[in-house]
């Protein structure tokens, strides 16, 4: 299995289970790390590992009830530890919108999605024309203000779209501004919004929605 297994837009499932997180953001072609320990969670990857491993990664409202928009990541890596917690990764498919909920399995949620807003999600774009040298620029302020490091070298050398997909889901922006970097039309927009985003706080300013 390759790290993004082929999957064909056409065979997204009608029903999906959901792994509700703040704060947390999945990206198509994105990579996502999750420590799966409490037993309705646990039932719920054993499931998905027994049907097309997809599970989806949504941003809770304060009242519980979910945003409109999630991603849909597929199970890639998966270990089972000696105390009984699940570590997987999940690969970042395609983006859904929520036709309606559906009724718990086993104490974990589930959804009816839509996905027909989010066709070219399965399209991969390596170009965004993104201006590096003040994407680093802006980067290096951000990360020097956040306490954050990383390897500059390797941003040199990532593609427009994986340097912004990774970014965008390890910066530690507010749910709000993770949400607005979810929905954006299309990789350019995302880019822009990230840029944006790394602007306003290098100015000591903060996004609100």
């Amino acid at each position: 299995m390759t790290p993004f297994a082929a999957i064909d837009f056409d065979d997204l499932p009608h029903d999906m289970p959901i792994f509700p997180l703040t704060g947390v953001l999945l990206l198509p072609r994105g990579q996502l790390p999750l420590n799966i320990f409490e037993p309705r969670y646990l039932a719920m990857i054993d499931d998905a590992m027994r049907s097309n491993r997809l599970i989806g990664i949504i941003q809770p409202r304060a009242d519980k009830t979910l945003h409109d928009v999630g991603c849909a990541g597929r199970i890639f890596s998966y270990h089972e530890t000696s105390d009984g917690r699940i570590e997987i990764v999940l690969n970042g498919i395609c983006r859904f919108k929520i036709k309606n909920e559906l009724p718990l399995e086993k104490g974990y949620r589930r959804v009816a999605p839509n996905w027909s807003s989010f066709a070219h999600d399965m399209k991969p774009m390596e170009f965004l024309d993104i201006d590096r040298a003040a994407f680093t620029q802006h980067l290096k302020s951000y990360f020097d203000k956040n306490g954050l490091s990383c390897s500059w070298d390797a941003v040199d050398g990532a593609s427009d779209e994986k340097l912004i997909t990774c970014l965008a889901m390890i910066c530690p922006f507010d749910t709000q501004e993770k949400q607005a970097l979810l929905e954006a039309e299309c990789f350019k927009e995302r880019a822009k919004l990230f840029m944006t985003l790394l602007e306003m706080s290098s100015h000591g300013d903060a996004v609100k929605h």
